[in-house]
């Protein structure tokens, strides 16, 4: 093969999109397609969720070998459900990937025993995106410790130094230890709890915070994690902008109903979304959010009057969606006799002079138009989007 063609080999693996294990192999058939392999922009995603019995060993030739300065997104999946069982992550192994990958930006542990590790502070320092999803944590897994005057000093001088040595100005941060990530994505994490929640208050740059079938938070520890102003300043997940709360476990099962917890109100908090169960609580704090802009129902059954006794004081409220929502409209039975039977027949020419029935087709945009016109006449600047929504008439 010419040598002019390293280029379009190149070119052609990372339009493959190939696996892990595709590459891998891919790399076995000669040293040339090894290097090849080896480039850094076929590395930038690695997902091995799909990778049953990935073990520590494992992990370790991954980053010695492949795993580089071009990583950008790891996703990860533990032995908590393998029968083989074993160590999965390490510190020694973390600190090496801090090392060997100072671009890593977001991380995705599926099924991780972390109960071996100290500290979420082990985690590369890079990190702005962590998604836990049917995880086993430590109790002070979360809790940041400020680091030791003697390390403080030290990595202050140490980029200081390498400023000077750069030629560049500005001011030095006191610290580089401190966790900057931004979004927090839990789901049927069964250990975290409401300590957990509020050890989350030291996270200075937590903007967004996912919850999902966490059902030992508590509506108690929402409230005493909300953003609230006291005499001493605001405390509390002070940085938040987006909460999302979520209930979809199989039915009969316990439901803590974590946010009632709102009712006490959030400053700053400006998009919220509730799914499942924890819809029905969620409206009836919902009038307490008075930063709220943008709001989320999905999975659940409402009613129309339900809806608009909780959004009739979100005067700020500027998007409302509803995702897979089943609406249950009540019948109206006419009046019998009088000016009843008067518009039934008005009713009749009407539509005898030529109206086209098209009330009774669902249109997908606007399934519940009754809704619209109450919301818009509430609400005139808020916008509203209906997505695989479906309507019930009922009797009562």
């Amino acid at each position: 093969m010419l040598r002019g063609g390293q280029p379009f080999l190149r070119g052609s693996l990372i339009e493959c999109n190939f696996g892990v294990r595709e590459l891998i192999r891919t790399g076995r058939v000669c040293k040339r397609w090894r290097r090849l392999v080896k480039d850094q922009r076929l590395w930038r995603a690695v997902d091995l969720t799909a990778w049953k019995g990935v073990t520590s060993r494992m992990l370790w030739v991954l980053l010695r070998q492949y795993l580089g300065t071009g990583l950008r997104c790891l996703r990860l999946r533990g032995l908590l459900l393998s029968a083989r069982g074993g160590a999965f992550l390490s510190e020694s192994w973390l600190k090496a990937l801090s090392s060997r990958c100072p671009r890593l930006r977001s991380l995705s542990l599926l099924h991780a025993d972390l109960r071996g590790l100290r500290s979420c502070q082990l985690l590369p320092t890079t990190l702005q995106v962590l998604e836990l999803r049917g995880c086993e944590l430590p109790q002070s897994f979360f809790t940041q410790t400020p680091p030791s005057p003697e390390k403080q000093a030290g990595a202050t001088s140490t980029a200081s130094t390498q400023q000077q040595g750069r030629g560049q100005s500005g001011k030095v941060p006191a610290s580089t230890s401190g966790i900057a990530i931004e979004t927090m994505v839990l789901d049927n994490v069964p250990s975290f709890t409401d300590l957990h929640l509020q050890s989350l208050a030291s996270w200075l740059k937590l903007s967004r915070l996912e919850l999902r079938n966490v059902l030992r938070v508590t509506a108690e520890g929402l409230r005493r994690s909300a953003a609230q102003e006291t005499d001493s300043g605001l405390n509390g997940l002070s940085r938040l902008k987006y909460l999302e709360i979520g209930h979809f476990g199989r039915p009969g099962a316990q439901l803590q109903m974590a946010s009632l917890g709102l009712g006490v109100g959030w400053l700053g908090l400006e998009e919220l979304s509730l799914g499942g169960k924890e819809v029905g609580p969620g409206l009836l704090s919902a009038s307490r959010l008075r930063d709220l802009k943008r709001l989320r129902l999905r999975c659940c059954k409402l009613r129309e009057m339900q809806v608009l006794r909780s959004c009739r004081m979100l005067r700020e409220l500027r998007r409302l969606e509803f995702c897979e929502v089943f609406f249950q409209v009540c019948l109206k039975t006419p009046e019998r006799g009088g000016e009843g039977e008067r518009q039934g027949e008005e009713g009749k020419e009407d539509g005898a002079d030529g109206g086209d029935g098209s009330d009774d087709k669902l249109d997908e945009n606007d399934p519940v138009p009754s809704l619209r016109r109450s919301l818009a006449a509430l609400l005139p600047q808020c916008t509203l989007v209906f997505t695989n929504c479906t309507v019930t008439i009922t009797s009562d």
